[in-house]
């Protein structure tokens, strides 16, 4: 089977992706998002509930109801609906900053692994998914390793855009002349839709992408495969590739132009002092 053929779009998801997570960080992001919404509900609830019994208990047509219009100097109930909201938003505070922290987006994630290094390119409409250590590329379509942590290095050669697998993590930004890691780890094998999470012209609904989490030795098998694949990715065809265009098929290229990643941010950055040439930062240095 020729490797294009073999990429296919994911297909919709039953419910909604954030409560299907498939990563270490989309499920971390699901707990949090459910124990907030449980501890709020600690406070709606019986709010909501109060609001139909008093409109029913004082009714009109209640004769039997006791007026009792001192409640507002009643120390026991002023202490329990200002206390029990205060301490629900402290324990929100401290849930939603520690969670913060642990889900940084930018934080390498655990693991007895190295990370797979992926870079990504945000089009017009469409994405570049750059494999520096495998020498390959892919458009629309990025495959990894399940249970490894995998490093995107996100940038633009557009307006700015948010790379986003919902079923894996959070969103980061991806814009000209910066690179933003993003560390996702899927927990399972699967195809995960990816997309953009920043609406960026008229082609942004259908700037969407595959992610597809395999075994060990299935990412060999397809980078193996890949490299096969007749398709290289010169500069003069990766400029093509940045005319806006939308619905793009998955494609493969076996190689590409030297430095391309590099070169894509350069071009955008001004240059260091003293020379002609672009200063390049990357990450971690």
């Amino acid at each position: 089977m020729d490797q294009t053929d073999a990429l296919r779009t994911a297909p919709a998801s039953a419910g909604l992706a954030l409560f299907q997570p498939k990563g270490v960080v989309a499920t971390g992001e699901r707990n949090l998002i459910v124990t907030a919404v449980l501890l709020m509900l600690l406070l709606v609830v019986p709010v909501v509930a109060a609001a139909f019994i008093i409109a029913y208990k004082f009714r009109a047509g209640n004769q039997r109801a006791a007026y009792d219009p001192n409640w507002d100097h009643n120390k026991f109930l002023q202490s329990l609906w200002w206390g029990l909201p205060a301490l629900v938003i402290l324990c929100l505070s401290v849930l939603t900053w520690r969670g913060a922290h642990d889900l940084e987006p930018s934080k390498p994630l655990q693991s007895s692994l190295p990370p797979l290094v992926v870079q990504v390119v945000a089009l017009r409409w469409k994405w570049l998914f750059i494999y520096p250590e495998q020498k390959v590329a892919t458009l629309n379509f990025v495959e990894f390793p399940e249970n490894r942590p995998v490093r995107f290095e996100l940038t633009a050669d557009a307006p700015m855009n948010s790379f986003w697998i919902p079923q894996l993590g959070g969103q980061m930004y991806a814009m000209a002349g910066m690179v933003n890691n993003l560390y996702l780890m899927a927990s399972q094998t699967g195809e995960f839709t990816g997309g953009a999470a920043e609406i960026n012209g008229r082609g942004f609904s259908s700037m969407k992408f595959t992610a597809k989490a395999v075994t060990a030795s299935d990412f060999s098998v397809w980078l193996a495969a890949a490299k096969q694949s007749p398709r290289g990715l010169p500069w003069s065809d990766y400029l093509k590739l940045t005319q806006p265009s939308e619905n793009d098929p998955p494609a493969v290229y076996s190689w590409y132009e030297p430095g391309l990643y590099n070169k894509i941010v350069a071009q955008f950055m001004a240059p260091a002092a003293g020379s002609g040439e672009p200063q390049l930062i990357m990450p971690g240095m």
